[in-house]
């Protein structure tokens, strides 16, 4: 599989993996087997569409006079990419309108486009935002609905050059909750994610450009999400580099018992799983943490046997 293409300046592209093709039946053979947990990037989520995660919202908000110090800030924690986002999609939540996701999101892209050493991301569904987030500077779009929600999207992302991330969800942020359920879980998401990278194939978008992300709660019962990660290096048989957002979720509150603020350890357990099993880039809210683990899984996975 040819390394993921990024168009950006002075960018390296995205590290080469290959698909999965031995058995991964057996959690500990694949945790061996597939870890490359050092090369896995890090994005830091930046929602300004409320009220989801309104301290970080407010942070940045205001902080938009000096980025700068912002921007510093998450790459020296080991940011690798920002995904920015002004629409909330979680369970329950309903859709702004584009002119509010747009104001929520341009001008923070601006002004991150002109400091930042990182990679720029929008996280959104709409054609129109996605096109003047590109041209405010960002080079990967997050859609959550994997190029469904807006016909126009396809478009706007073979014209760009950017990469896309096609992620897998049931229904919508409003509906996606209500009674999920999967006779074969695994079958059910690569079938499903194959037909969205062949859509986006067949749309013009290179197949070096395209991310798959299993879509961690979008659609999903407790149960799916754990094995969602305990198998995630099943998803590279689909020859992309795979992405996945597990950050505070829900999931892991049913787990632990803790509310999202208080979630960091719980997700730094499910972020050292996903990068030994093979996880490309991995979404978080607290960097400097998750790189962390994400070192320390490296380290164990890779040493030297005694």
């Amino acid at each position: 599989m040819d390394g993921l293409k990024v168009s950006t300046p002075n960018r390296a592209p995205m590290p080469e993996r290959k698909p999965v093709t031995e058995s991964t039946s057996a959690a500990p053979m694949v945790l061996r087997r597939q870890a490359r947990a050092s090369a896995t990037r890090v994005a830091e989520l930046l929602t300004t569409g409320e009220p989801v995660f309104l301290d970080k919202a407010r942070a940045l908000i205001s902080a938009l006079l000096g980025l700068a110090e912002l921007n510093a800030a998450l790459v020296a924690a080991g940011a690798d990419i920002i995904d920015i986002g002004g629409e909330s999609t979680r369970p329950g939540s309903a859709a702004v309108p584009y002119e509010v996701e747009r104001d929520r999101v341009i001008p923070v892209l601006r002004a991150l486009a002109e400091k930042t050493e990182a990679i720029l991301s929008v996280d959104t569904t709409k054609a129109r935002v996605a096109r003047e987030a590109i041209d405010a500077g960002a080079r990967i779009v997050n859609d959550t609905s994997a190029l469904a929600d807006d016909p126009g999207m396809a478009d706007v992302v073979r014209g760009s050059g950017c990469a896309v991330v096609l992620m897998h969800r049931r229904g919508t942020p409003q509906t996606m909750q209500q009674a999920p359920f999967y006779g074969s879980l695994f079958d059910e998401v690569l079938d499903e994610l194959s037909d969205r990278v062949k859509a986006a194939q067949d749309a013009g978008i290179p197949g070096d450009r395209i991310l798959v992300d299993p879509g961690i709660g979008f659609g999903k019962r407790l149960e799916d999400n754990l094995a969602l990660h305990r198998h995630l290096a099943d998803l590279r048989n689909l020859g992309k580099p795979v992405a996945i957002g597990p950050s505070r979720k829900s999931f892991i509150g049913k787990v632990t018992g803790k509310d999202p603020g208080d979630r960091t350890y719980g997700t730094a357990a499910t972020v050292a799983i996903a990068a030994l099993c093979g996880a490309h880039v991995i979404r978080v809210h607290d960097v400097k943490e998750m790189r962390d683990a994400i070192r320390m899984a490296a380290a164990v996975a890779g040493g030297v046997e005694c």
